[in-house]
């Protein structure tokens, strides 16, 4: 079975940074090959993995629409057509995949590219121990089941007062919606050196999270940000990393060998 980790929060908080940051201590506690899953139709995790997804599940709907609209999808059925574009989605890279879900290229709605995504998933993520998805601002992704049960899910806010209400909203959200999880952790990310005050007592209780994990700012991920090279060169001993893979110790997420369906 492969673990499921799950990532949102509100835009902005670095939901995607320690989305990649995720798929990197993964695959150092042995824990690959990471499936990477951008399920924010504002495509980014491509970039913090240090790789490009030039074709989106959302593109591929629209271009086999289009083709088979115009006749040109040169004799195969239309979900032939589609499958064949969706194969061609997935950036293989060295100890993880990625799959963008993105955006329609046209009008209509996200729903469809939700639903691919939804059985690309069922069809793919068993080949992977750990299965790393970062969503889109909110709960809209998990309400619609993309994954059935999430094992570990994150919700990340800032340290700002705002930001700790929103996580409160989220986690309302999440018990109205019924979307199911085994752990829940809370990030609060970019806290300011020399800053206390964080309530993490309260947020911990308020949430039920069975852990509340500070992060700070950090000027070493700030540097490669801006490259723009992916956080794979990150220091060893980079104090969020390691706060990171703590976190992955405390949920009992380590690596081992899969079994391969029979």
């Amino acid at each position: 079975m492969s673990t499921f980790i799950a990532i949102t929060g509100k835009g902005g908080t670095g939901k995607t940074t320690i989305a990649s940051l995720l798929v990197r201590q993964l695959i150092g506690r042995g824990c690959g090959p990471v499936l990477a899953v951008d399920a924010d139709p504002n495509t980014c995790l491509d970039a913090a993995l240090g790789v490009s997804a030039a074709h989106t599940l959302g593109r591929a709907r629209e271009e086999t629409r289009d083709l088979a609209s115009k006749g040109l999808a040169a004799g195969m059925a239309k979900q032939e057509l589609l499958e064949l574009k969706i194969a061609g989605c997935l950036v293989e890279a060295d100890n993880f995949d990625l799959i963008a879900m993105g955006r329609p290229e046209g009008p209509g709605c996200y729903c469809y590219a939700n639903n691919i995504l939804k059985e690309v998933l069922a069809g793919i993520s068993s080949q992977y121990p750990s299965v790393v998805l970062d969503n889109e601002a909110g709960l809209e992704n998990l309400s619609r089941r993309i994954v059935q049960k999430v094992d570990l899910m994150i919700f990340v806010a800032d340290p700002s007062s705002q930001g700790v209400k929103t996580v409160l909203r989220l986690y309302e959200l999440a018990r109205e919606m019924g979307v199911q999880y085994r752990n829940l952790a809370v990030i609060v990310n970019r806290i300011p050196s020399g800053v206390d005050g964080t309530p993490f007592d309260a947020l911990k209780e308020a949430t039920r999270a069975d852990w509340v994990v500070g992060l700070p700012e950090d000027d070493e991920i700030a540097a490669l940000g801006r490259a723009g090279k992916g956080l794979w060169p990150l220091s060893a001993k980079n104090p969020v990393g390691e706060r990171l893979d703590g976190l992955l110790s405390a949920a009992g997420i380590s690596g081992r060998i899969m079994e391969v369906p029979q």
